[in-house]
């Protein structure tokens, strides 16, 4: 791994354009030199235009797999489960698979659960969706320290960026530290926005603000069947508690990574 002066992490886009632009605005203005596309980036109103948005970037882009690219594949292969089929998030997410070429389905389906760069003084940055063990694992700004050592533990590496609860945070514990890059397009947080992380050589939480009016206008119009949530307005923090009461829960198979996947983490003999 060759060390990068400056990449930026961009997470949970979810399909929103407006907010992607906002965003690329600020980079064409301090071009970084890699982009990390978190996962989730196309389950929203927008699909085909952030995918296509994310591919003209004139960067190195690093692409992970989140649990809404699965579920959007699962939408495009007519597999989501009858039990949650009626959900609004899941009725997007069939909507998102309509719109969907067989390329795009093949592309987000193969997309690689870890990703791990060197980055100027942070050294091997290890960069999940969730966490190193599962893409739905949820690690909050109230996760109990002794459950977040565990959780780095398994990541085995000083650094680790992820995404997934849609909310930033920068947490540190027995010496290795986890940063969460926000959401782009549907953030937790309590001012709206499109919240993205800047790394190399230190690390910036980015809040960068947009029409937030106008794209829910926007996406109501389109027709996407859960534009009610792109801008949730639910107390951060009862989100975050509703998280950790239910992080006893075992994830999804579909979920879990192979250790082996993990290119920080030397295998056992």
């Amino acid at each position: 791994m060759s060390g990068m002066r400056h990449v930026a992490a961009l997470y949970d886009i979810h399909g929103n354009l407006p907010a992607l632009e906002a965003v690329l605005g600020e980079l064409q203005a301090d071009p970084p030199d890699a982009v990390v596309v978190g996962g989730d980036v196309c389950a929203g109103p927008m699909p085909v235009e952030v995918l296509r948005s994310l591919r003209e970037l004139p960067w190195e882009i690093h692409w992970l797999r989140g649990n809404a690219d699965r579920t959007v594949v699962m939408g495009f292969d007519g597999t989501i489960p009858p039990e949650v089929a009626e959900h609004p998030l899941y009725q997007g997410d069939a909507w998102v698979g309509t719109f969907l070429s067989r390329p795009d389905r093949d592309f987000l389906d193969s997309l690689p659960a870890l990703v791990a760069l060197s980055i100027e003084s942070l050294g091997p940055v290890l960069f999940c969706h969730g966490t190193a063990r599962s893409d739905e694992e949820r690690v909050t700004v109230l996760t109990p320290p002794e459950r977040l050592a565990r959780i780095l533990d398994e990541a085995g590496a000083e650094v680790v960026v992820g995404g997934h609860t849609h909310r930033q945070f920068d947490r540190s514990v027995d010496g290795r530290r986890m940063i969460n890059a926000g959401s782009v397009g549907r953030p937790y947080e309590r001012e709206p926005g499109a919240y993205w992380l800047r790394l190399g050589p230190d690390v910036r939480l980015i809040h960068t603000q947009y029409d937030t009016a106008a794209a829910d206008a926007a996406f109501h119009a389109l027709g996407y069947p859960a534009a009610e949530l792109m801008f949730s307005v639910d107390d951060p923090d009862a989100v975050a508690e509703r998280y950790e009461r239910s992080s006893d829960e075992a994830p999804a198979p579909e979920s879990l990574i192979d250790p082996a996947e993990n290119p920080l983490v030397r295998p056992r003999r």
